[in-house]
């Protein structure tokens, strides 16, 4: 028995025009008009020509670079955003977590926002009361149940935006990168329900760039590219290309406009660097390596802590570090924040970097950008005392003490 389409898209695309055109007098309507006819403002396709088939109980796997489209794609389907070209056909509910914002009432609190989403599936009352207590459990966050969620720190948020999307029993569930901002414990309960998911039959999609949680949880994958498909097929076919594509470095990065971040502080730049402060294309597996980052603080009386996520080529999250977290005030100003890896602790390989700043008591995260820089750790074999001529397996190879002593 053949299985049902859940979702079908053909030709689908999304235009959006760079810059914004001033409005006022007709003089200047009529002139925009005429620049409209001729083409002359720039354009830019965020999703173009895009085609494939969703069957009901398929998990699929979204992947691809920041800025390929991903996210748009996934704002189309939950019809949050409308497309500019193409035909969209799904068949059953559709329950989305998207950016931290999607879904819920800020002024409301979190029971609320519980009936509320539910009323938005379609759902009746009793419906939703019957998977209350089993979203509050599963989110964690019964304490601040009556609270209003623009108090909720952003992990709360997801947690239970989570919680309420996979357990109202949609029959289509759509997810992206947000799971990211949730602890790594809560992450392995979210990719378990998702699983839970698919295995009753219902339809995933996922966007992520943690490549094993693709492989391990999806059936299919599709690899997007400037906004279109170059690759769709069973997922591990799907992650394979894209690691193969994406080899290029990029040990350096700045913002001049649209900076990350809120109205306390904003991100400047990333750079990797050597022990003599100098920016380097690559990092060695003997040497020391430091990750420097600029930030500004914009108000008086925070006290920040910087910190600095190190993931895999698939996405695995090899070590977080933050900056002690003792309290010492900002002022405004520019500050430099670096954190120094020692050698022989990176195994060779390519590694991205995730940046973050957050305030504690009360929580509040001013910027948590990802694979903000991507470089390689590469190693000299002939280096190795031992003379074992092939890659050593592990995250880490750390240089260790080892003693060994004839028992008598």
């Amino acid at each position: 028995m053949e299985k049902e389409i859940a979702i079908k898209i053909s030709n689908l695309g999304k235009k959006y025009s760079i810059g914004k055109e001033k409005t006022g007098s007709l003089r200047e309507s009529l002139s925009n008009t005429f620049k409209r006819s001729l083409k002359i403002k720039n354009e830019f396709w965020a999703v173009k020509d895009v085609s494939f088939e969703v069957l009901k109980g398929d998990v699929i796997g979204i992947v691809g670079k920041n800025g390929a489209g991903k996210s748009t794609l996934l704002k189309l389907l939950s019809q949050i955003t409308i497309p500019t070209e193409g035909i969209i056909e799904i068949n059953g509910r559709v329950a989305s977590l998207l950016e931290v914002g999607t879904g819920f009432h800020p002024e409301l609190t979190g029971r609320e926002n519980i009936f509320l989403n539910g009323t938005i599936l379609g759902m009746s009352r009793k419906e939703v009361k019957a998977k209350f207590d089993e979203i509050v459990e599963f989110s964690g966050v019964k304490k601040f149940l009556d609270t209003a969620v623009k108090h909720y720190s952003s992990g709360m948020y997801v947690r239970l935006a989570f919680s309420v999307a996979a357990h109202l029993e949609p029959e289509i569930l759509i997810i992206d990168e947000v799971l990211s901002v949730g602890d790594a414990e809560f992450q392995k309960k979210c990719l378990g329900k998702m699983k839970d998911v698919s295995e009753q039959g219902r339809t995933v999609l996922f966007v992520s760039h943690n490549m094993n949680a693709v492989n391990t949880l999806c059936n299919k994958g599709v690899l997007l590219e400037n906004g279109k498909i170059t690759a769709i097929g069973d997922a591990a076919t799907v992650v394979d290309k894209y690691l193969a594509n994406g080899r290029e470095v990029l040990a350096v990065q700045t913002w001049e406009i649209d900076r990350p971040g809120d109205e306390i502080a904003k991100l400047n730049s990333c750079r990797l660097i050597n022990e003599n402060n100098t920016l380097i294309e690559y990092a060695e597996i003997h040497k020391k390596i430091g990750i420097e980052y600029i930030f500004e603080i914009l108000e008086d009386g925070y006290s920040p802590i910087p910190n600095v996520h190190l993931n895999t080529e698939r996405g695995e999250k090899a070590f977080i570090s933050a900056e002690s977290q003792e309290v010492n005030y900002f002022v405004r100003g520019v500050y430099k924040a670096v954190v120094w890896i020692p050698p022989n602790l990176l195994n060779d390989g390519v590694y991205t970097v995730d940046l973050g700043l957050a305030s504690m008591a009360p929580y509040k995260l001013h910027f948590l950008e990802q694979h903000v820089i991507r470089f390689n750790v590469i190693e000299n074999i002939s280096n190795r005392p031992s003379g074992h001529n092939q890659k050593i397996q592990g995250v880490l190879r750390p240089l260790l003490n080892w003693s060994i002593e004839k028992r008598k």
